[in-house]
């Protein structure tokens, strides 16, 4: 496809992507300020995920998603995922059907409308700010122990680099390794050719493939164990990126 057409075919994605935004976050509004503190993350999960599948039909865009038998939806788990595309955010939300509270950067939360779906919804994180590091990682341990799992990218950011993997940060590994709980691990292909971080009005339809690993259990592992759980991680995402469709 041509720039020219992705152009274009990123100028009718606009279209479902405002229509569906504009209706989706009433209903979070809702949500949030008419169900009861246990029962809102779970609803709002659910319209996430209808929220996802909505974009993913109008972006003719597919998703094939390998051994959902893995995750067990009825268990608490610390997810972790690589991260190349704005496309991934609605992967995840699609990955599972379990509910979850993602990790987003607190300079998300300030996004006119969008922010405060952020704020109720998500767990947000100022990474430059070591308190609120802190702050999250709390946050994160009780919505475990509220029974909601949590989901991070511990590359922190997109991956823009011709490297497999970012970096990982510890904490992914830290929080479910306290927690004494699994780590489930997903992994994304060909996201970042569907929309690219470099050209963010140039997408275009295809299919974004992604793989569940066995997950990890973390029970009996202690803090010296993060860098053995760290690595098993980064060794399961890069054999199936390396691997071929």
């Amino acid at each position: 496809m041509s720039r020219i057409l992705r152009f274009v075919y990123s100028l009718y994605c606009i279209i479902p992507f405002t229509i569906s935004f504009f209706i989706t976050v009433p209903c979070y509004f809702f949500i949030f300020n008419f169900c009861t503190k246990h029962r809102a993350p779970h609803v709002a999960h659910a319209l996430s995920r209808g929220w996802a599948l909505y974009l993913f039909v109008f972006f003719f865009i597919r998703i094939k998603i390998n051994n959902k038998e893995y995750i067990n939806p009825n268990q608490v788990y610390v997810f972790v995922a690589n991260h190349l595309s704005f496309l991934d955010i609605p992967l995840y939300a699609r990955s599972c059907t379990n509910t979850l509270r993602f990790l987003s950067k607190a300079e998300l939360a300030k996004i006119p409308l969008l922010g405060y779906v952020i704020k109720n919804l998500y767990i947000t994180v100022d990474r430059a700010d070591k308190n609120d590091r802190l702050k999250s990682l709390n946050k994160m341990k009780a919505s475990l122990d509220e029974g909601i799992s949590v989901f991070l990218a511990p590359e922190g950011t997109r991956n823009t680099t011709h490297q497999a993997l970012l970096d990982f940060r510890d904490g992914a590994f830290r929080l479910a390794i306290n927690a004494q709980i699994p780590l489930a691990i997903l992994t994304i292909k060909n996201s970042q050719h569907l929309l690219s971080p470099f050209r963010p009005l140039e997408m275009r339809p295809g299919i974004i493939y992604a793989e569940w690993t066995q997950p990890i259990q973390t029970i009996g592992m202690n803090e010296e164990d993060v860098p053995l759980l760290k690595n098993q991680t980064k060794e399961a995402m890069i054999k199936i990126l390396n691997s071929r469709e």
